[in-house]
C-alpha cells in the first residue's frame, strides 16, 4: 500500500491535483516494462511501441520480477506509482517465447489483459524509411470480420484504439496525418500489425495522391492467454459523467454520419381560417350585410335617377323661358 502524501508546497500540490480524477481525463500514460527474462525481439518491440506512444510513455530498461497473470499486486503498484493506465510487459519463456502482455487499468486496478506472442518481427531500425514525428496520432485500420464478431478480438480492438488515442482533438489537419496503423485478423487467431507513413503527392487537383510507405514496426501476433474485464469494473469504467452528457433535444436525432434530423408536429390546419391577402373582392360577407348592401345600392341608384330627372326638368324650364 502506498502512503498518503500531503503536499508541502505549491508545486507538489499541483502535481497531486493533476493526478486526481477529472471529468475530462488526461492522455493516458503507458508504462513499458521488461520482465525478468527477455529476448532481443521483445526489447526492440518495447522500444518501438514506446517511440510510437511518445510522449505519453515510460520505458523501464532494467529487468523487473513481474508475472502478469500470477502477481497482480506488483502491476497495481507500478500503475499507482507512475500514474499509468496502460502497461506493456515483455517476457521470454520456453513455453511462451517472445511474449508481450498488454494490460489496461481502471482506478489502478487491473481491468483486462491480453497476452500476444511475436512470431515475426521487423523493428523500426530495420526499415530505412522516414519516420513520423513525435506525438502524432495515427489512423487506425482494422480488417477482418473477427473484430466485429469475436468478443476477444473486439476487446483487443478497443484496447488498441485506447492505446493510440492520445490527446482529444476537435479538428483534423490534413498535414497532421503522418502514419497509419493497420491490424488484420485471421481465422487462426493471429493479428498482423503493420505501420506505414503517409506521403501526399501532387495529383493535378486539390486532393493529393496518397501513397503508403513502410515505416515499422511490423509484427505477426498470435493470441495466447486473455483475461476479460470484470462486469462491475467495466461498467464503472465506461460510465459517462453527467457533466459531459449531451442534453437530449426533443424530436431531434443524429444518425451515424453525423447528420441531424428533426421531427415537426403540426396541428390540424383550417384552411377557411387562414389569413390571406386582404382584398375587398375576396372579403367574406354575411347574408344580412349583403342584403343591406344591395338595398343601399338600389337607393343610391334611385337618388341618381331622381337627381338626373330633376336636372332635366330644370333644363326644360330654362329653355321655355328663353323662348
Amino acid at each position: 500500500m502506498l502512503r498518503t502524501v500531503k503536499p508541502k508546497n505549491a508545486r507538489s500540490k499541483r502535481f497531486l491535483k493533476n493526478r486526481e480524477s477529472k471529468v475530462v481525463e488526461n492522455p493516458k500514460t503507458t508504462l513499458l516494462v521488461r520482465g525478468s527474462t527477455t529476448s532481443q525481439t521483445v526489447n526492440d518491440a518495447l522500444k518501438d511501441l514506446s517511440a510510437l506512444k511518445r510522449p505519453q510513455s515510460i520505458y523501464f530498461g532494467k529487468k523487473n520480477e513481474i508475472k502478469p497473470f500470477e502477481d497482480e499486486e506488483k502491476i497495481q503498484f507500478f500503475s499507482n506509482k507512475n500514474d499509468a493506465a496502460l502497461m506493456v510487459i515483455g517476457t521470454h519463456l520456453k513455453k511462451r517465447p517472445h511474449n508481450l502482455t498488454f494490460v489496461r487499468m481502471f482506478d489502478h486496478q487491473i481491468l483486462e489483459m491480453f497476452e500476444l506472442g511475436i512470431e515475426k518481427a521487423v523493428s523500426m531500425n530495420d526499415i530505412k524509411h522516414p519516420k513520423c514525428a513525435v506525438g502524432m496520432k495515427p489512423l487506425m485500420v482494422f480488417s477482418g470480420e473477427q473484430f466485429d464478431s469475436d468478443i476477444v478480438f473486439k476487446n483487443i480492438k478497443n484496447y488498441f484504439l485506447d492505446f493510440f488515442n492520445g490527446e482529444e482533438t476537435e479538428a483534423v489537419n490534413l498535414n497532421g496525418l503522418e502514419y497509419v496503423i493497420s491490424l488484420t485478423a485471421t481465422p487462426d487467431n493471429k493479428i498482423f500489425f503493420r505501420t506505414h507513413t503517409i506521403q501526399m503527392k501532387k495529383s493535378g487537383s486539390k486532393t493529393p495522391r496518397v501513397e503508403l510507405v513502410e515505416m515499422g514496426p511490423m509484427y505477426d501476433f498470435t493470441i495466447r492467454r486473455t483475461s476479460p474485464p470484470k462486469p462491475d469494473l467495466w461498467a464503472a469504467a465506461v460510465k459517462v459523467p453527467k457533466e459531459i452528457k449531451h442534453k437530449k433535444v426533443k424530436n431531434v436525432n443524429v444518425d451515424e454520419m453525423g447528420d441531424k434530423y428533426g421531427r415537426i408536429h403540426v396541428g390540424n390546419q383550417e384552411i377557411a381560417k387562414l389569413q390571406t391577402r386582404k382584398m375587398k373582392g375576396l372579403k367574406k360577407r354575411s347574408a344580412e350585410k349583403e342584403t343591406d348592401k344591395e338595398g343601399e345600392t338600389v337607393s343610391k341608384k334611385q337618388k341618381r335617377d331622381s337627381s338626373s330627372s330633376s336636372s332635366a326638368a330644370v333644363a326644360v324650364a330654362e329653355g321655355s323661358d328663353e323662348e
